[in-house]
Order: C-alpha cells, then structure tokens, then sequence
C-alpha cells in the first residue's frame, strides 16, 4: 500500500492496483474507472463523493461511493487524459491528473483518507500513484503513442501485434493472425462495436477486404484478447482483436500525411540472388480533423485514407525448380497451337485501397452520452491460389480479390444512478466481395506436369483459376446488444443480451469453364489429357442457379458477478449462453438420404453452448499482481464452411469428369478414338468450337439432361458446436534490482492451456475400409464427392508460456522484450474455404480418421523486441528512433512420399506421410526397388535426427520446421516547425526489414508453402507381396522456397502535419 501522507500533508493515496480487468465485451469499445475509498481508520468511506472528468470534452461523471466504500464509472471513452477527484465532508480532497484509460481494461484507484481537515486539493499524478494496467488473462493492449511511434510500414496493426511474442504474422499466407498457435480463421475482429473481422472466412489474412478495413489514423488503441475470462467475450476460439476510433474534442485537431516508396526503394537481392521486381511505385496519402460542433456537447471526427500501389510478382521458373526452356516449351505449345494469349510472368499489377471514417460523439448531459461511427473500405489485390514451391502460373492464372465495405454502428451509454448503467448497441455491416480472373472468364484453366530439376513433379497453369470461373459473395450482418451493470455493495452484477443477424448470398462454382489437366508437355502438344472437369447447374447450364441464399441468427445471453472480495483480490464468475437459430436450408437431396441413412439439410438452428467463465485478480504485494482464470469459448468458425452445404447439395449443379482409363470418360456422344486415352479431337465444343475458349458439347448436354448428381457438401445431423477451454495464469512483477540494475522494469510471465473439443473436420462420404498396407496404413475404396463437416472425437491441446520484460528510463529510452513458447495439436488443419480443399490440404496416413498431430500454426519458439528513443537534437523539435523487431522458429511441415495414394482419390499421391525405412535391407521395400534410390534414401535419413527417430514408422505430420526467420523494422522521424501554434510537422523514414538492407543474406523468409509438404522418395506403387517400390530419391527433400515479397527490405519516405 502506497502512502502519500507524507506527500499531502497527512492525505494517503493507496495505489493497490490499477488492475484493467475486462469489464466490456468482445465488442468493447469503452473503459472505466473504479476502485474503493477508506477512511483514516480503514473503514468504508461510503459517503464519499467521486468525480471523473475527461479533460478533452469536459464530459464529468459524478458518483457517491456505496456502504463498503466501492466506486465504479464506466462506458468511458479510452484514452484521456482523465482528472479523477475523491471529495468528503470534513476530509481534504484529492485530485490525481494524467490517468489515461486502457481498452476494455478499467482502472482501479484505492483511496484513502488521512482524517485531516484541510480546505486545499492535493494533486498528484496517476504515475505517483504507481497505476499499472494488468488483465485478467494473457493480453495486450496498444496506445495511441504505440501506433504514432511504431515503425508501422503496412500501416496495419498486424505489425503492431507482432510485438507481442504469443501472436505471430504468417507472411507466406496473406499475413494471417496466429494467436498462441491457433488456426488464423478462428479470431474475432471488432471495431467500435462491430464485428468487422472476415466472418464468412474467404481470406486467410482475417480481414474481410483486401486490406485492414479501416484507416489507421483513426484508432485510438488496439488490444488483443488471448483468454478474457467476462462473460461478454465471445465469437472466437483463439483471439479477440479490438480497435475503438478516436473522437472529437473541445479543439479542433488534425493531421494529413503522405508516403512514397517505389521500386528504387526496395530491395532486389536475396540470399545472394537478383530479383526483377520490375518498375512500380506505391504512395499512401490521407487525412483526419476533428473537433467540436457545440463544445461540451456535439464533437466530430473523420478519416480519409489512399493507397494507390502494385503487388510485385518476382518469381521466375528456376525459382520453382522448372527448367525456364521447358516452361517456355508449354507457353509455346499453347499460343502456337491452341491460340492462348500468353499473360506472361508479370513483375507487378497495379492496385490501390480506399477508407473513410466518420464519427459523431453526442454529450447528451453528465449521465448520458450517445456515438455513430460509419467506416467504408474499397480495395483490390491479385494473386494467385496456385502458386506454391512446386506451382507457377501464368500472369492470365491470376486473379483480382477486391471487397467494398460499409458499417454503422450506434451507441447509447447510460447511468440512471450511481449503480446502475447501461449500453444499448446497434450496428449494421455489408460486404460486396469479388473475385475476377485475369484471362476473364472465356478461357479455362490448364495444368501441364513438367519434372522439377530437384526431381519430382512440378505443374505449370494457364488460362482462368478454376475457382474464379463463378465466385461472388455478398453479406450483411445487422447485430444490437442491451447490457447493463448495477453495483451492490463490493459486487458489481452484469446482464445482456444480444443479437446478430446475417444473410447470405453466395456463388460459388468451378469449372464453369472447364479445367484439363496434361501429364507433360508432348501430352499437351497432343491434345491427350488425363483429366478435364466441366460444371454448371444442372437442366440450366445458368451458374446463378446454383447460388446459395441462406441465413441465420445468433442470440447471446449473460449474468457475470464481479466481486471485490477483499482489497486484494477480486473474483469475477458468469454465464454465457450462445443460442443458434436458422429458418433457410439447402435444398433436399433424397439420393444423399438414401446412400447415408441422414439428410443433408441439416444446419446450425438450435445449436446452443454454455460458457461458464472465472477469473481472478489478486494483489499479492504492492510489486506483485497475480492473475488467472478458466473459462469456455466458442465461435470464431467461418460461415463459408456452413455456406458450403448451401452451395453443393448435388441438385442445383452437377459435374462432367472425363479421365484417361478404363470407360473412365464413359458419357452419351462421346466416342474416344484411342479407348481410355481421351484426346482435345474426339470432342466437338460449343460456342467458337475451340478448346479451352469452349467445352465440350458432350458437357454440356450431360449438364443439361443429368439426373442431379454432383457432389454433396452436408453438415453432421449430430454436430456440435465447437469448444476450447482456457486456463490461465500469470503475474507482473514491477522489480527494484537496487543498484544493480537499477529500478522501474516491469515483468509479465503467463502460461496459458487450451484444451478444444469437437474441432471442426472434414470427412470424406462413402468410404470403407477395404485392408491394411504393409506398415499398417488403411486402405479405402469408395468416392470423394460427398464431404462432411463434423467434429473431431479427439480433445486437442495447446500451451503458450510467455515472459516480457519493459524498462523505460527518465532520458527518452524504453524497450521491451518478449519470448514465447508454444506447442499444439490439432486433427484437420482446416485452411481453407472449400470442404474438398480442407479434406486435400493435409499430409495424413488415414484419409478418414486423422489422428492428433503437431499444428499447423504453431510457432514453436519465438522472441520480439521493441525499443524506443527520443532526444532533441534541435530545441523543442524531437527526434524519434523506434525499432520493432523479431525472431521465430518457421513453421512447420511434414515428410511425405510421392506416387501413392491407397485410395480412389488420386491427388492424394503427395500428401501420404512417409514411410521411414530401417535400412536398405527394410523387408517393407521391394528388392525391385532403385536400389541407388534406396540407398540414397537411408543415407538421408541417417543424417537427419528428425527422421532417423521414426525409422520403421510411418513419420507423424509436421516433425520438421522451416528455418528461423528474423525481421527488423526501423523508424527515424524528426519534428520540424509547423506553421502556427499548436502546430508540428514531421519528417519520417521507415526501413521495413531492415537485416536484409545490411546484407542481402540477412532477413531472409524460407518456406515450403501451403500444404507445407517435403517428398522423401517416389514409389510407383506395391509389388505382389505388399511392399514399397521406391523408383526414386528427392535430391533435396528440404528443399524450401524464398518468400521474395517478405525477404526484401523497403524504404518509406514520408511526412506527417498536424494541429
């Protein structure tokens, strides 16, 4: 306890904790202010008066403390500064200055009076009052200095969070948000309110537009939730990312900025190696104002912000390992014979981002105040869903991603008496998507297999991305929210309701304009394919017809006690009821009834989970504060995942597959001339009669006279809701080493433990077991048409320990450094959109029932640094440093073999996990094996630990991991005269990896890519006896792939005026 009598003339201010416990929901937009009040004696000031007031509206809020001395101010705006004034008759009042408010994370000042009567106001600071912001559970939150100061180069607050050590950026996958090591799609994303994260799931990056959906300038603070432990978290099952928007004040404040870098500011070597980036320039300009309409009562504030840029491609064949003559041999073959307007391998494509920002904030009076926040975002960006370490495309392959935005959000936050308030929320948001190909959508997607140089197989596609021949997606979600908190005596009781309502309208079809699939290039010369696949919905050949239309609604119910149990400790203990309800289903599909014995209409309505929540706080010493909790999570699950059962009911559209083999292109019209090896000549086609401008007439008529027979996407008549449990706990320690090292480091130590129950799979339909392989694998026959979103009967497991140390010094220097360790398991990754994706993605030994294996997403160890450092090199005009930085295992991948399936669905060849021979003499190899191969083969697996421990096994999922990766961004800005008072101007630098700068070896990202996959040997399938046939050995089975857009450093120049 924090004495002041001394410094008040007798007055004791105790600072016992500025304790930000969680108070708001996973839409929390707001903070507060609490704590308890004593007499001299020690007992309960319960008639002491507290006043809170925000310095830059004048907004006051006054409350009479109850019996037992406690206080609580809530729904205020974060930020401040704040002046907080204890008051009582006969008492000499206090007043502490410059408390500044956390997100979500109230502060708690314990007052004491010293019973001497004195008529003036003792002000102190909240510094002297030793505030220190702690959460319940592992969490982190980030100031508006945090966002000016960070060498921000995206200017996202994915860079931001990568200071935190439990939260990584996955660059070679959109930079996706992997929280503790959890599955990126599983966050929730809020602002002001509103769920603005990328609910229905198309982007691994987490953001439902191309880019963060709104403008950086116009946040006040972001913070990230691991494991709040309030019942009013909800809607995800790994974090809850939390941005609330600046306001207007009693001044009128502005800034405007702009940034420039281009292709002369960008790195072009990598590990020694040129890149061809190409010409390209990218310039950010934006600007915000705020300020009052009626002072002290109505305030505005706006954001506007432009990006107008390029997305660099600097891939090359070689890169691939593809040979560049037989790369051009295909193009070749392609525009020669077949008419194909090549789009080369393009550098860059120009593409540009646009946000807005405006937001009203309504001082009704002292106990009432009101907000509307509107935000729009419009953006594109190409890319490619084909290009992986094995797999380049053509500039036609790519694609255009871009989304227009809109949401409102409404608040009204109340207290009718010193205990009871409210919050009333309503907000809408409407998401346009589009997904166009480059070649447009006349021509379809070729594949052509060529040999990689390392050995093995690569593939090389042209024309439209099969997955964008009919892809459109619009939704709105409309959500309100009625809580309210009544305090009595030291408990503080809240209740809520809310609601969110979502519709629908997804297209979704491949194939629409046909997709071949060669087997070399003199087979694509030919005209002889393996494969041709053409789509549409059945009797109409109309795409639209085959759109799903659904929706459905969530209600949310909760009761939370927040107890202050003693001075020190504090309990809080709810429920949280999630309640899912629908009135639409997918169309009924009686032949799926009758081939599984359950329908396939089945969706979320009923579905219900209830969250039990505890968490604690406890003040173990003034130095030491402890926290902790345990509670249940849901949500978090891409809609797009339930949206598939809408999309592939197997009546609306239907499938024409043609394969080389036996009657395996069996269709009315259609006479091979050569019987099982199908040719581009034994087909007529519609339209211009050409192929790939046009399919196949047989196709066409097959759709249009079909019984409905293609694939079905259902969801498990018996699936549950999907679950984690999370415990925590933690401690900071704000540590006096004395002489030694001196004083003012705070530490923060917390372990968290996950635990999820029934994980959402894929399962594939019609499937039986049909005999075991030699090292004990099952074998299947059946189909892979018909896919099942289920759950996992195995309970996964994930751990996060977590140590960071901040020490700020009285010369302009502060730093921070972090480590994080983190292990999980988990059955299907789940990475993608599409059911028979989800069910391909993944290296596996049972194609059916996959065991618990190492994560995908974990990052097994990892550090982050971050350091700051003003001084004024010229008077009254600083000069700011700031380095964020750091380092992290890769991620992992797994060993497989190549040429073998074991079961009907082919692709599956290079996702089976590896068998790990003994030896060269091991009874499970073929002596018709390679025997160089073979030998080739052990001697690998003798030099690699990793494998040599699973010799006689089939080797687990993802035993081995990338190389580390390190990055380094730097910031140097200088203040310079403004033009009038209250008037700053700034110039700024930002090095984005600033290692790879220094030396073209530093900085570098290594990667397998998606699936993460390293083919040990090829067998060519199993002698008479069982056993492998292994014809050949990967020449460099680790073999990775430089990330060039990630590994390269970039300079931004820019300048920044505000008043």
């Amino acid at each position: 306890m924090f004495n002041l009598k001394r410094l008040a003339g007798g007055v004791a201010f105790v600072a016992v904790a500025s304790a930000l416990t969680p108070v708001a929901v996973a839409q929390v937009t707001t903070s507060g202010v609490t704590g308890t009040v004593t007499n001299a004696d020690g007992t309960a000031a319960g008639d002491a008066t507290i006043t809170v007031q925000d310095t830059r509206t004048g907004l006051t809020r006054t409350v009479v403390a109850t019996p037992t001395g406690q206080f609580d101010i809530r729904g205020l705006n974060v930020g401040g500064p704040y002046t907080v004034t204890v008051s009582k008759a006969g008492e000499q009042p206090t007043r502490v200055t410059g408390v500044n408010l956390a997100l979500g994370q109230p502060t708690a000042l314990n007052l004491a009076f010293s019973g001497e009567e004195a008529t003036d106001v003792v002000v102190i600071t909240a510094s002297q009052a030793g505030a220190v912001p702690i959460a319940t559970g592992p969490a982190a939150t980030f100031n508006l200095a945090d966002i000016e100061n960070s060498p921000l180069a995206n200017r996202d607050i994915r860079d931001l969070l990568a200071g935190d050590p439990r939260i990584s950026i996955d660059q070679g996958n959109s930079d996706a948000i992997s929280c503790g090591g959890a599955n990126p799609r599983f966050n929730a994303i809020t602002l002001d309110g509103t769920r603005i994260g990328d609910s229905f799931g198309l982007n691994s990056s987490g953001y439902p537009t191309e880019r963060m959906p709104f403008s950086l300038d116009a946040i006040e603070q972001v913070s990230v939730e691991l494991a709040p432990f309030d019942v009013q978290y909800g809607f995800f099952t790994a974090c809850n990312i939390n941005a609330v928007t600046k306001s207007g004040t009693n001044e009128f404040h502005g800034s405007a900025f702009f940034d420039y870098t281009d292709d002369g500011l960008t790195g072009d070597k990598t590990d020694g190696v040129q890149r061809n980036l190409g010409t390209f320039d990218e310039k950010r300009y934006g600007i915000s104002l705020g300020g009052p309409i009626i002072p002290d009562t109505l305030f505005f504030f706006a954001a506007y912000e432009k990006f107008e840029g390029a997305n660099v491609f600097a891939y090359r064949p070689e890169d691939k390992f593809i040979d560049p003559a037989v790369y051009q041999q295909v193009i070749d073959i392609a525009v020669n014979k077949y008419g194909y307007v090549a789009g080369g391998l393009p550098t860059s494509i120009p593409v540009e981002d646009e946000k807005l920002l405006a937001k009203l904030d309504w001082t009704i009076n002292n106990n009432h105040r009101a907000s509307l926040t509107y935000n729009y975002n419009d953006g594109n960006n190409f890319s490619s869903s084909d290009d992986t370490s094995s797999q380049i495309v053509d500039g036609n392959h790519y694609y255009e991603r871009g989304a227009k935005l809109e949401s409102y959000t409404g608040q009204l936050f109340s207290d009718w008496t010193d205990n009871f308030s409210t919050e009333l929320r309503i907000s809408n948001l409407k998401l346009n998507n589009r997904q166009n190909s480059v070649a447009g959508p006349d021509f379809g997607e070729i594949q052509v297999d060529v040999p990689r140089t390392i050995g093995g197989t690569a593939r090389i596609y042209l024309g439209s991305d099969d997955s964008r021949h009919r892809n459109k997606l619009n939704y709105e979600v409309t959500s309100w929210k009625a809580a309210m908190n009544y305090s009595v005596e030291n408990h503080i009781f809240t209740a809520g309701v809310e609601r969110e309502e979502l519709d629908v309208f997804n297209l979704f079809l491949q194939e629409v304009e046909g997709e071949w699939r060669f087997t070399s290039p003199a087979n694509f010369n030919a005209g002889n394919f393996s494969y041709f696949e053409y789509s549409n919905s059945v009797g109409t050949n109309n795409p639209d017809d085959s759109a799903a239309k659904f929706g459905y609604e969530t209600t949310t119910l909760y009761l939370q006690d927040d107890w202050q149990v003693t001075d020190a400790l504090n309990v809080t203990a709810g429920l949280r009821l999630d309640v899912y309800s629908s009135s639409s289903k997918p169309a009924y599909n009686t032949a799926f009834n009758t081939r599984y014995g359950f329908r396939n209409d089945e969706t979320f309505d009923g579905l219900h989970l209830l969250q039990p929540r505890l968490g604690f706080t406890y003040d173990y010493s003034p130095d030491i504060k402890l926290r902790g909790g345990v509670g249940l999570y849901s949500g978090g699950n891409p809609n797009v995942w339930l949206s598939n059962s809408y999309s592939n009911t197997g009546v609306l559209s239907s499938d024409f597959i043609c394969r080389s083999g036996a009657n395996a292109c069996n269709f009315p019209g259609v006479t091979l001339a050569v019987p099982g090896a199908p040719n581009l000549s034994d087909f007529t086609y519609n339209g211009s009669g050409r192929p790939f401008y046009d399919v196949p007439n047989a196709g066409v008529n097959f759709i249009a006279n079909a019984a409905p027979v293609g694939g079905v996407n259902a969801i498990d008549p018996e699936f549950e809701l999907p679950s984690s449990w999370r415990f925590a706990l933690g401690a900071t320690w704000n540590l006096d080493t004395g002489t030694f090292l001196g004083d003012g480091y705070r530490i923060d130590a917390d372990v968290l433990y996950a635990q999820t129950d029934n994980a959402p799979v894929i399962l594939p339909l019609g499937y039986t077991r049909s005999g075991t392989v030699i090292d004990g694998r099952p074998r299947y026959t059946g189909n892979t048409n018909d896919f099942l979103l289920s759950n996992s009967d195995r309970k996964s497991d994930n751990w996060v320990y977590s140590l960071s140390v901040h020490k700020a010094y009285d010369f302009g220097l502060d730093w921070t450094i972090g480590y994080a360790h983190t292990y999980g398991n988990e059955t299907n990754p789940m990475t993608s959109s599409v059911a028979f994706s989800n069910f391909e993605n993944a290296a596996r030994y049972d194609i059916v029932n996959m065991p618990l294996d190492r994560s995908d997403y974990v990052v097994p160890n990892r550090f982050s640094f971050n350091v700051n450092y003003e001084l004024e090199l010229f008077e009254n005009f600083p000069t700011k440093f700031s380095l964020n930085g750091y380092a992290q295992e890769g991620l992992p991948y797994s060993y497989t073999m190549s040429g073998i399936s074991f079961e009907p669905y082919t692709n599956a060849i290079s996702r089976m996990l590896a068998y790990i021979p003994t030896g060269i003499s091991d009874p499970f190899i073929s002596p018709s094996s390679n025997a160089a191969a073979v030998a080739a083969v052990d001697a690998y697996i003798s030099s690699n630990d990793r494998l040599s421990d699973y010799r006689g096994q089939i080797a687990p999922r993802n035993i081995a991991n990338d190389d580390w990766i390190s990055r380094v961004d730097f910031k140097l800005s200088q203040s310079i005269p403004g033009f009038g008072e209250g008037h700053s101007a700034e110039a700024f630098v930002i090095v984005q990896n600033l290692g790879n700068l220094l030396s073209p070896d530093w900085g570098i990202v290594r990667e397998h890519g998606f699936p993460a996959l390293a083919s040990l040997y090829s067998v060519s399938g199993l002698d008479a006896q069982g056993r492998y046939i292994i014809t050949a050995a990967q020449t460099n089975p680790d073999a990775d792939t430089i990330n060039i857009d990630a590994s390269l450093w970039q300079v931004r120049i820019g300048a920044r005026y505000s008043f």
